[in-house]
């Protein structure tokens, strides 16, 4: 009876030495903030990046390296979520869930973003860059920090700009070798009243219309032709759907990153460092493959014998070019005098002609 009694009393006394014990680690390590700390340390930020085109282009690859490299440089805290090919939101709608807080980072084309502020228009000039040293210098200068202004009012951050090279021309019903060559064709162009204008001037038929919905289109022949880079043009089978195209680098097509303001304000500082750390190694790794990507795509679409392509030769880009030229003063209103000041002295510093 006493052994039972002994027995029974040392499990009592194990059982409260062990409560004891227990109850105080707890308070040491609630005094301590212990596990407010770790919970904090296993939060993540998850950002969502929409975007519309493919994921083997200039920007779907721009986007997947960010990512990575977020994720890299944020030892996993930071995730961004890409979502391609239009999957969540169409570039006539992504502005307004950005907006809205749907998703936090978009790359709209350049030219959406003259919906926002007028003076973006100026990026969809005829003619506006000589070759990609060009592009990088504008756009890492004055010229793309008076457009990144434009976006504070409208809740917006700009980021960086990453290319997608030079815009071709392609249509259905002939060779585009002179001016005449449009007249008469419907074309497809990203909304833009410069992109239109431009159209219009050729004697074509300007028609605003969404990305993804290009290829169904032109299969169906309700347009005849559109313009865009060389990456686009073959990561959407526009080649398949197209008989002619001109090299003409035209214009430029380029996106602008953004991530909505309220969101990027609430990161703490060192999340946006490497945010910003990460943009710009992507940029310039970006900036590099672009040219590579275009050169394979170029050599893929020959491969593939299902268009004409024509190189424009200089004296077929000077006619266009100078029948292009009024549209500078037709829309100089628009873009503003700072920026339009800026545009004249890159002009300016190309090394002339021999």
């Amino acid at each position: 009876m006493r052994s039972r009694l002994g027995i029974l009393l040392f499990i009592l006394v194990g059982l409260f030495t062990a409560l004891v014990i227990g109850f105080q680690n707890d308070l040491l390590f609630a005094q301590l903030g212990y596990d407010e700390e770790q919970e904090g340390l296993k939060e993540r930020i998850v950002i969502r990046f929409s975007h519309v085109v493919a994921e083997n282009t200039p920007k779907g690859l721009a986007a997947e390296h960010f990512s990575q490299l977020v994720s890299q440089k944020t030892h996993g805290r930071v995730e961004v979520q890409v979502f391609p090919n239009g999957i969540l939101y169409s570039d006539t709608t992504e502005l307004k869930a950005l907006q809205d807080g749907d998703i936090q980072m978009i790359a709209p084309a350049v030219s959406n973003l003259s919906e926002v502020d007028p003076a973006w228009s100026a990026l969809d000039l005829p003619y506006l860059f000589h070759d990609h040293a060009e592009v990088n210098q504008a756009l890492s200068g004055k010229i793309g920090s008076l457009l990144f202004d434009t976006l504070d009012a409208h809740n917006m951050k700009g980021l960086a700009f990453w290319t997608s090279g030079f815009k071709q021309m392609t249509d259905n019903r002939n060779p585009l070798l002179s001016v005449a060559d449009f007249a008469g064709q419907r074309f497809r162009i990203i909304p833009s009243t410069v992109l239109a204008a431009q159209m219009r001037s050729l004697g074509a038929t300007p028609v605003p219309m969404g990305f993804n919905e290009v290829y169904r289109e032109l299969a169906d022949g309700r347009i005849d032709g559109e313009e865009n880079t060389i990456s686009n043009i073959y990561s959407k089978r526009l080649y398949q759907v197209q008989r002619y195209m001109t090299l003409s680098n035209h214009g430029y097509l380029g996106y602008a990153v953004i991530m909505s303001k309220p969101f990027w304000d609430s990161l703490p500082a060192d999340v946006q460092a490497s945010i910003q750390e990460a943009m710009q190694e992507t940029t310039a790794w970006s900036n590099q493959h672009t040219a590579e990507l275009d050169k394979k795509d170029l050599a893929l679409i020959q491969e593939s014998r299902s268009m004409a392509i024509h190189v424009q030769t200089p004296v077929e880009r000077a006619a266009w070019e100078a029948h292009l030229r009024p549209l500078y003063q037709q829309f100089a209103s628009d873009i503003g005098d700072e920026l339009m000041q800026e545009i004249e002295r890159l002009h300016q510093q190309r090394p002339r002609p021999k």
